[in-house]
């Protein structure tokens, strides 16, 4: 039985594996076979970032011949101090150990570069207590530092999380690429394949595969599988990953099969499965699915039998995160911001509820691919299940759904289960802002340890949204965003420009709309996203219903998926990218919320015609009333109450004493009401697979004696104390 390595290249995350190979690994271990993972990226920065590896940096740059900015000679005048420093740093980054943070925030501990010198007011943004947060900013400002410098002398090509991007972005031709790979390896090539040569002796591998999320991943990947063919000629190299799912659907460049035996599409675990029982000679090549490979002609061939069936995703098995060197992640704070430093901060167990997305409607994205396409849910147990046997093996509780888009039902189903099994753990993912996602069912994932959601807005225009087919409004986006962050989840939004036929006023228009929402504190933190069109969405499929022009680039023998066009009915978007990110920036932080939008442009612009008081209108819609629901679940999230008959008005009230987390409550109401509302809130405390409508609840419901309708109850200070403590409508 052949022996694979799976291999995450450079580079994706400082924080937290990828979970690619996890998923490959636990998928094809469940079946049998033998697997071996490794995070090349992380390695590479820890090798790299150390005394040693800064050593080699500096060394290189003294004998090379680089011409240094200010800010690198400066640094390299101060390699001592960067020497001295790099190990201990990275141990506090590692969390390894937190007693750093005094020096590094009190005693000018860190040499400072370019990347201090526009530092934020750290005490403002962290408080007094928050020593150990401000030291980690710090600490990660001190590696970009490093970065930058390594950028500028040794290694062009790096960065943190696009290392060598621009070699795979748009890459029509593999020339480039081909000419990189070539070249002579430079320090962090040669530090890589010393990695992977002390991995290969170790592991003694008959497969190797690559995964390429990101076009910053595949120059490692190709350079890493070079060095494989020529130290193991017979080992069998694959590739998978959202790279080639995207980009490479239509390669047929035999010169990237100098590298790479196998590239698979989509979902790995098909592919994987019939490529291991052909390896092993238990299938034909007819029998490959989704597959391309070079023939013996020298041609590229794709093979997809029509026999194989995608393993559902109830199938897939629990991601394996063994042999990752969990503790050697590095937690860095990028950005002040707390819900944009989730993605660099902690080390979070990536994991999905579903497979592809159950709207995959909008016209930006590449609904028709599979990854989107294909939309398979899989059960609440199953996944909670999951998530205890990740917790035990990693003994990590972080957990970030990395779904395309949440569903929101699958949501709640999830969240009862883990209340119902009181399974604890923290959680956070990406949804779309849709009215599913109610005040109260905020508030069920909020107890179920969700803190934060990601979700597109994209153009705050109805008018866009509508041509984008995003299937909902502002006003809605609103209530949504304001129903999530009532329940204390922190709110992240993807915003866009540049859609097409989009004019400078509805750009315009569209800040005010977030400068509306950051200003009510329903939106926490936010990205501008300059519109790309892409071969498989439909936009590319068909850009005349949304007048654009293609301009190419013309399909190529290699990668193939953005497109150029020109908008001839939009404006000039180029021109607002500055001044947007510029306004996100500040609002994120609460800065200048009144200061006009033309404050944040060096152009000319048009006024906003947008209402200035359109969020909060839209906030103060009054919600519908619970009798309107009868057909949704009564959930509670409280225990079971205390019911006594308080003297000398024994059986003629009651008062139900509710015993809560961070207070005691009670609820004073007739004796009949409260002995009906003991036995409700009783049964749906202690057994959460207890299913009662609202419905159902009025039917038992003591009408007759109680002397008032159970509508006329909803309207009650004692029924509308409940709903506020934690008695929800699902």
């Amino acid at each position: 039985m052949p022996h694979i390595l799976l291999i995450t290249p450079p580079l994706t995350q400082l924080n937290t594996p990828y979970p690619a190979t996890a998923y490959i690994k636990g998928f094809l271990g469940g079946r049998g076979y033998r697997v071996t993972q490794a995070d090349l990226g992380l390695e590479l920065v820890l090798k790299l970032f150390s005394a040693d590896g800064l050593k080699q940096v500096f060394a290189e740059i003294e004998t090379g011949a680089f011409a240094l900015s200010d800010n690198a000679r400066r640094m390299v005048r101060l390699q001592r101090s960067y020497l001295a420093t790099i190990g201990p740093v990275i141990n506090f980054l590692q969390n390894k150990d937190s007693t750093l943070a005094s020096r590094i925030c009190h005693n000018r501990f860190l040499p400072e570069a370019a990347r201090f010198d526009n530092v934020a007011d750290l005490e403002a943004a962290f408080g007094t207590l928050g020593l150990n947060d401000q030291a980690r900013h710090l600490a990660t400002l001190y590696l970009e530092d490093l970065g930058d410098l390594i950028k500028e002398t040794v290694g062009p090509q790096f960065g943190f999380s696009r290392y060598a991007e621009r070699l795979g972005m748009s890459a029509t031709s593999f020339d480039e690429m081909h000419e990189a790979l070539q070249a002579a390896p430079n320090l962090l090539d040669r530090m890589l394949l010393e990695l992977l040569d002390a991995l290969l002796v170790r592991v003694e591998p008959t497969v190797v595969g690559f995964s390429v999320p990101f076009p910053g991943n595949l120059y490692g990947a190709l350079r890493l599988a070079g060095r494989v063919k020529a130290l193991r000629p017979h080992t069998h190299t694959l590739m998978g990953g959202g790279y080639p799912n995207t980009e490479l659907r239509q390669i047929k460049e035999p010169r990237f099969f100098d590298y790479i035996d196998f590239l698979t599409l989509d979902d790995g675990e098909g592919p994987w499965l019939r490529l291991l029982e052909y390896l092993q000679g238990h299938l034909t090549l007819a029998d490959l699915q989704r597959t391309f490979r070079r023939d013996e002609y020298g041609q590229v061939e794709y093979l997809n039998t029509s026999q194989a069936l995608d393993i559902p995703h109830s199938e897939v098995g629990t991601p394996d995160y063994s042999d990752l060197p969990l503790t050697e992640y590095l937690s860095v704070i990028e950005v002040l911001n707390p819900m944009h430093r989730l993605w660099s901060d902690g080390r979070w167990n990536k994991l999905t509820i579903a497979h592809g997305c159950y709207w995959k409607r909008c016209s930006f994205c590449d609904v028709t691919l599979d990854y989107i396409s294909r939309y398979e849910t899989a059960p609440a147990t199953l996944l909670v299940d999951r998530i205890e046997q990740i917790v035990r093996q990693t003994g990590q509780t972080g957990f970030h759904f990395v779904d395309e888009a949440a569903p929101p039902l699958a949501l709640r189903d999830l969240a009862i289960e883990l209340l119902r099994r009181q399974v604890h753990i923290t959680w956070w993912g990406n949804i779309r802002f849709e009215k599913t996602f109610t005040p109260d069912l905020c508030r069920l994932l909020a107890a179920s340890g969700c803190i934060a959601i990601s979700g597109g807005l994209e153009v705050a225009s109805d008018r866009l949204l509508a041509l984008m087919e995003k299937g909902v409004t502002i006003a809605q986006v609103a209530r949504v965003t304001d129903g999530f962050t009532q329940a204390g989840i922190m709110v992240h939004a993807y915003l866009m420009y540049g859609f097409p036929t989009q004019t400078a006023q509805e750009t315009v228009d569209s800040l005010e709309v977030v400068r509306q929402l950051f200003g009510a504190g329903i939106v926490q933190s936010g990205y501008w996203h300059r519109f790309a069109m892409t071969a498989h969405s439909p936009v590319g499929k068909n850009p005349a219903k949304y007048q654009v022009v293609p301009v190419g680039p013309e399909p190529g023998d290699f990668a193939w998926n953005d497109l150029w066009h020109d908008d001839p009915t939009g404006t000039d978007h180029e021109q607002f990218g500055a001044g947007l990110a510029k306004a996100l920036y500040n609002y994120m932080h609460g800065v200048a919320l009144t200061e006009p939008l033309s404050f944040w442009f060096d152009f000319k612009t048009p006024r906003a015609t947008v209402p200035r008081q359109l969020i909060q209108r839209a906030l103060q819609e009054p919600p519908k009333p619970d009798f309107a629901k009868p057909n949704q679940r009564l959930f509670w999230l409280g225990n079971a109450p205390e019911i006594r008959y308080p003297e000398p008005l024994k059986g003629q009230r009651a008062v139900l004493t509710f015993y809560e987390q961070a207070e005691d409550f009670e609820v004073k109401t007739t004796s009949v009401i409260g002995a009906w509302l003991h036995q409700l809130l009783t049964s749906l405390s202690t057994n959460y697979e207890t299913k009662v409508l609202l419905k159902e609840a009025a039917t038992t419901f003591p009408t007759s004696v109680a002397g008032m309708s159970f509508e006329a109850f909803l309207a009650t200070p004692a029924w509308q104390l409940l709903r506020e403590k934690g008695l929800l409508l699902l």
